[in-house]
């Protein structure tokens, strides 16, 4: 059955899957000393349900197996008219992510309830409680970057990760846990222009460029703005940089020009994204961004 559901999520187009077992996450502990040091800044709720995040088996009781998969995204960066980028994850021009994975993740929940009659299933794309990429790292999908990025051998660190619960017991064979490329290289933390990744693996929010740009309700001040580049929602410098991604710096035209962005109002700017995942941060955000860094860019194209 470990096969079928591994070439059922290929053909939907997922570039890895894994399995694991339910239970207390590697890692958890260093979680708990994140949040303890508080780097995850204000995001609140990420200090909420540790107790679910400690112990995956009460995300679904009776769970026995847990499905780990990574769905690309592209590795372009979409841009304005006149040069403006966001984060690649956005895909501006497709259904939010997690809206599009739980669709996908559904179908395979539905085919191992077909291979496990009885069984009971719950998909979860970047929304519960989870540690993701320890799952992930777990079920020897990839390893985990010096970013805190999810790693995968030959593909990088563009993808979304999703999970699949089940009470059903599925037999396989553990997979070895995938060494890391990382070495003694330091370039994503040496990149990072607002010094956020303080040391190997640890990421203050408060300072990130995603953070800042996306999750906190602040508007970005002028240290802020200097250190965003043209990108004016989100942050991709750390896995730009890595070693283990191709295509580093091509840029698709996806959007308007930052000016018709500015003039957009919260109808237009529902109509023309507000089913993309730029819905996350909001008109109101992404304008005060694009405010902080146009005048860093008077001759801008």
């Amino acid at each position: 059955m470990k096969d079928k559901i591994i070439h059922l999520a290929g053909e939907m187009g997922f570039v890895a899957a894994g399995f694991c077992t339910p239970g207390a996450p590697l890692f958890f502990e260093a979680f708990l000393s994140w949040l303890y040091a508080g780097y995850h800044a204000r995001m609140s709720w990420m200090a909420r349900n540790t107790d679910i995040r400690g112990d995956t088996e009460k995300l679904l009781p009776g769970c026995r197996t847990i499905i780990c998969l990574a769905y690309p995204y592209s590795p372009k960066k979409p841009s304005t008219s006149d040069g403006f980028t966001v984060s690649r994850y956005s895909e501006p021009m497709l259904y939010d992510y997690h809206e599009r994975l739980k669709k996908l993740g559904k179908v395979i929940a539905q085919a191992v309830s077909s291979y496990y009659p009885g069984s009971k299933a719950r998909v979860c794309v970047d929304s519960a409680p989870v540690l993701e990429r320890s799952l992930a790292f777990s079920a020897g999908i990839g390893f985990i970057g010096k970013n805190t990025s999810l790693i995968i051998p030959g593909r990088g660190s563009y993808h979304f990760l999703m999970e699949i619960f089940t009470t059903a017991e599925i037999p396989f064979n553990e997979k070895p846990i995938v060494e890391s490329f990382c070495s003694s290289c330091s370039l994503c933390m040496d990149a990072c222009p607002m010094g956020a990744l303080e040391r190997p693996y640890v990421l203050n929010a408060s300072k990130c460029l995603s953070y800042r740009t996306i999750e906190d309700p602040s508007p970005v001040d002028r240290k802020t703005a200097s250190g965003m580049g043209r990108c004016f929602l989100g942050c991709d410098i750390c896995q730009e940089v890595c070693p283990c991604n191709a295509d580093k710096e091509e840029q698709e035209l996806l959007l308007p020009s930052s000016q018709e962005i500015l003039d957009l109002d919260e109808q237009g700017f529902k109509e023309r994204f507000g089913k993309s995942a730029l819905k996350r941060a909001g008109l109101k955000k992404i304008k005060e961004n694009l405010s902080a860094l146009l005048p860093l860019f008077p001759d801008r194209i």
